[in-house]
This record gives C-alpha cells, structure tokens and sequence, in this order.
C-alpha cells in the first residue's frame, strides 16, 4: 500500500489537468500539499476537492522569475516536489519563430529548471526526498507539428537525469513520467488543432486506449513514497501500448 503520510509535497501545475489530478491523489494518499497554479479560481478548486489536510495554495507564474522566488520563500521544506506545468502546441516547423520556441521552453523546460535550481540552493527538499518531473511520450516519437514541443520534453528528460546524479548523494531521488495522449483540456480545447473526431480516431492506436490523468498520478504517487526509494534517473513511458507496433 502507497502512503504519503506526514510528507509535504509541492505540486505546481495543480489548477488543471494532470497537475489536478495528482494533487487530489496525493492528498487522498495523506500528503500535506503546497499546490500552485497561475489561475487562482482553478486552484482553488482544486483546493477544494483534495482532502483536508492543512494544504497551502499559492498564486505563480512560473514563467516569471520573481514569482518563483516568492514561492520558493513562502515554502517550508519539502519531502517532493511534482513538476506538472506545461503546455502543448501544435506547430509546423516552416510556421515557427523566435516567439514560438521562447514561449513553449520558458514554460516546458526553463521555468522547470529554474525551480529546480532555487529549491535546491535554498535547501528546501529535505533528505530522501523525490523530484517528479512530468515529460511526454513526443520526446521519444517524430510526429508532426510537435518538434518544439516535443524538443522541450526532451530537454527535461535529459536534465532530470544528469538531475539524478548529482542529487543522489542527498538520498534525493529525481524521475520523468511520459504520458502519451491523456484527455485532459489541453488535448481537447481550441487551442490545439486535434479535432474532436480526429482526436477520437487516434484512439484506435493506442491498444489500451487512451490514459487518464488519475492513471500518471498513480505513478507519480509511487514514485514520491518509500515504496520506490531505490529509483533515480528514470523514465517511465505510459502509453497503453501505443509504442508496442
């Protein structure tokens, strides 16, 4: 059985999508929560369906520097962190500018990073504790209109393992999960170009179907207990099959 009792976890990301998902998982799991998100009606919604617990739900912008430096100064330390901010954007590559990459890196690698940096220069992660960095299965795959996107995962899945090393000496564990298509809001809204029954038909190629947020939380929820302290480094696809043809 999975407990995250008496451990305080900071999820960012945590107003939407598989960011909500997991907070809610995690304080079901016992986690005392600081989650953070840049819509604070969202957040607070989110708040609101995690189990009561003392958790703490801090307005940020992870793209602005100061607002990370704010948040990092209004935690305490942490036992793990989930590093759930992203977004996705469906760009053919003749289509793109200078704007473009800036926007998906800031968001999908820098600002991830940067976090990373402060937390642990602050000594805000406490001994044994887990980094859980949500990347995607487009890092490994080549499909079109995704190469920035895709580029910035990659990038974060490569720095959570040189992450690793360097971490590991404080007992400090860092991993990746790489969802394939999860229906969240991301994958269906107007802003990216899956129509609606087109995003139905790309279901046939996943053998299990698509995933749900509630199945990367399960994930994530193991990798931030002790039932997974002998894992750093890795890089767990999730996929329902998708890769197997």
């Amino acid at each position: 059985m999975i407990s995250l009792k008496n451990k305080k976890v900071l999820v960012t990301g945590a107003s939407s999508g598989i960011g909500k998902s997991i907070a809610i998982q995690l304080s079901q799991l016992g986690a005392k929560l600081i989650i953070t998100g840049r819509n604070e009606l969202r957040l607070s919604e989110t708040l609101i369906l995690c189990e009561e617990g003392g958790h703490t739900a801090l307005i940020a912008d992870m793209t602005v520097e100061s607002d990370i430096n704010q948040l990092v100064k209004n935690i305490e330390e942490i036992d793990g962190a989930v590093f759930c901010a992203g977004i996705i954007s469906y760009i053919p590559i003749k289509f793109l500018s200078n704007d473009k990459i800036n926007d998906i890196f800031d968001v999908n690698f820098k600002c991830q990073v940067i976090l990373t940096q402060k937390l642990l220069k602050q000594k805000k992660i406490n001994k044994q504790g887990s980094l859980v960095y949500i990347s995607s299965l487009s890092s490994k795959l080549g499909v079109a209109g995704t190469s920035v996107y895709a580029a910035s995962k990659s990038a974060l899945s490569a720095f959570v393992r040189v992450l690793a090393t360097e971490v590991a000496g404080q007992k400090i564990r860092a991993n990746t999960v790489s969802p394939g298509i999860i229906r969240t809001p991301l994958f269906t809204n107007s802003e990216t170009s899956i129509a609606d029954e087109d995003f139905d038909n790309k279901e046939n190629a996943y053998p299990l179907g698509y995933g749900n947020a509630e199945d990367v939380a399960a994930y994530v929820a193991f990798l931030l207990s002790d039932n997974s302290t002998w894992i750093t480094g890795s890089d767990l696809v999730m996929d329902g099959g998708f890769t197997l043809s």
